[in-house]
């Protein structure tokens, strides 16, 4: 009769304890660029980005003129409402440029769209 290691077990104190190595470490795994690795053709890309102040607004417009979907976090600079309508009005500039879309989806969520993509401005909401 052979024995199954089991995940948990029991400590002095009647407690469940899981053991490490039934762990899975998410840092460790590469699911970046995944698809792309694989040598899969990809048709858009969906980037994140964080902007730490208007300067670097550049940059990102880069990647929405070349075709990719843009996610822009400008929770370091929501405190400063002038910066927040100078990036805001520069990726609408963006969008409206190469045929595109933006819209705010979140508090500190900006998403610009390249041409051909649309922003739906309804929320999809569950069943309570």
């Amino acid at each position: 009769m052979t024995f199954i290691k089991k995940p948990f077990r029991k400590t002095g104190d009647g407690a469940v304890a899981a053991e490490a190595s039934s762990y899975i470490d998410l840092a460790e795994l590469a699911l970046e660029e995944e698809g792309i690795a694989l040598g899969e053709p990809v048709e858009h890309l969906v980037r994140v980005a964080e902007i730490y102040r208007y300067e670097d607004i550049g940059d990102l417009t880069t990647h929405v003129y070349n075709g990719t979907i843009l996610l822009v976090d400008f929770s370091a600079i929501g405190n400063d409402e002038l910066a927040v309508k100078r990036v805001t009005s520069e990726m609408k500039n963006c969008a409206r440029d190469c045929g595109g879309d933006v819209a705010v989806v979140a508090k500190n969520l900006l998403m610009a769209t390249p041409s051909g993509i649309k922003i739906d401005r309804n929320k999809i909401k569950g069943a309570y």
